[in-house]
């Protein structure tokens, strides 16, 4: 049932990783993305935190956040 869940949680990453991201020029800051971060998260530690993950790794990413290398812990 919970992998049922996480998979419903990871749908809209997926859509956007092989339908929306491909139609822009690449612009993270980050490797990984921001959206395979949070996929990484969620399959990695759950929905709660990895969500929690995902969102703090998204408002890190503007013009005066940090860059580079960032793995999901």
């Amino acid at each position: 049932m919970r992998s049922f869940i996480k998979k419903i949680f990871l749908i809209p990453i997926w859509i956007y990783q092989y339908s929306i991201s491909p139609l822009f020029p690449s612009s993270c800051r980050f490797s990984p993305t921001c959206s395979q971060y949070t996929k990484e998260a969620i399959e990695k530690h759950g929905i709660r935190k990895g969500i929690s993950l995902g969102i703090k790794r998204i408002t890190k990413c503007h013009p005066w956040g940090s860059s580079g290398y960032d793995p999901v812990p």
